[in-house]
């Protein structure tokens, strides 16, 4: 005698939502198996058969029939698997990514490590390499730029310049002078295709050289003007005094300080033979290799981004004539800038910066 199990009593409103599981094309396989063996048991057919129609085993139709009963529908999801994540040595990955100051073994041709290749090489996977560095805030990927300032009055000139910043002598004005030079007047080889919805402004990618032009500005540091602004082909001593004599000019009357950094034409002869003649005009020069400590090195930035680096010439004319067209509308609307750090903190900084990046 062959024993048949009872039919597996279905709770109301369960037949619907099983047949319903079975038929889904985004139900898991092995979800939809379990419907089927739940609906075929509660038609009373035999395990065995049950096993067979299914593709399983008898072993499993018992088991998935006991869960159903004991929890209905919901005791057909996965069950929580044991165990714990396997714990992964957070000390050897940094180890390994710090070794040989962070450069990979030469056999794999890399200059840098990737999480990929140093998951292959630990045998673990890559997010949890990409998760471990970015806890630790290693960027392998990233580099940055550095330059030593070699000036052996580097402190005394910075003291200057950031002096005048923070605290410049009473009815004086001070300005900050530089030169952007061999600008080009570029121009497409094709008309530009205007900015549209979900459309960036497009150019093509080769241009047209039409000449260059270097630009000398002078920013008022009280006010964030660009008092003097002036355009030659070259940027030589001979633009530079004629560039001093407008700045002279447009601030007559006052003691005037102005910066600038240690281009050899700002220390020509004649410049110096100038202001021999003019003692109310001090240049004062910032250390070698810190044009970043120059203020108006800012403006050249902004006008770089919004008027020159997108724009098409025909000329330099034309280059020229969008510069100071440009310049006219920024004072318009122009503020001073605000010098926030002091030379102490700032030597403070390149002191670090410089121990740092000289470790071995």
């Amino acid at each position: 005698m062959v024993y048949v199990a009872e039919p597996l009593d279905l709770r109301e409103g369960d037949r619907s939502r099983l047949d319903s599981l079975t038929r889904s094309s985004s139900v898991r396989a092995g979800l939809a198996t379990r419907a089927r063996i739940v609906l075929l048991a509660a038609d009373g057919v035999a395990n065995t058969e049950i096993a067979a129609r299914t593709g399983t085993t008898r072993p499993t139709v018992l088991k998935w029939r006991g869960r159903y009963g004991e929890l209905g529908i919901a005791g057909l999801d996965d069950e929580a698997r044991p165990g714990r994540e396997p714990v992964i040595d957070e000390v050897s990955v940094l180890a390994e990514t710090l070794a040989d100051k962070g450069k990979p073994p030469s056999h794999l041709g890399a200059s840098h490590w990737s999480a990929r290749l140093m998951a292959g090489r630990l045998g673990i996977s890559f997010a949890s390499v990409a998760r471990i560095w970015r806890k630790w805030n290693i960027q392998p990927h990233r580099v940055e730029t550095f330059k030593f300032s070699t000036d052996p009055q580097l402190e005394a000139k910075l003291r200057d310049v950031v002096g005048l910043y923070l605290d410049p002598p009473a009815g004086a004005v001070v300005v900050s002078v530089d030169e952007k030079s061999q600008i080009q007047a570029l121009d497409r080889t094709q008309p530009i295709l205007p900015l549209r919805q979900g459309i960036p402004e497009q150019q093509t990618h080769d241009y047209i050289r039409n000449g260059t032009t270097s630009l000398f500005a002078a920013l008022e540091v009280a006010t964030g003007k660009v008092t003097v602004d002036a355009c030659y082909p070259r940027h030589t001593n001979t633009e530079f005094l004629a560039f001093l004599k407008l700045v002279a000019k447009a601030h007559p009357g006052v003691e005037l300080h102005v910066i600038c950094d240690n281009y050899a034409t700002h220390k020509h002869d004649n410049i110096v033979r100038w202001l021999a003649k003019n003692p109310r005009i001090t240049l004062h020069f910032t250390p070698t290799s810190c044009s970043w400590l120059n203020m108006v090195e800012i403006f050249f930035g902004i006008i770089t981004r919004q008027a020159i680096r997108r724009g098409t010439f025909t000329d330099t004319a034309d280059l020229e004539a969008a510069i100071h067209n440009y310049i006219d509308s920024y004072n318009e609307r122009a503020k001073p800038f605000t010098w926030t750090k002091t030379a102490d903190e700032l030597l403070d900084k390149i002191k670090r910066k410089s121990i740092n990046n000289t470790r071995h």
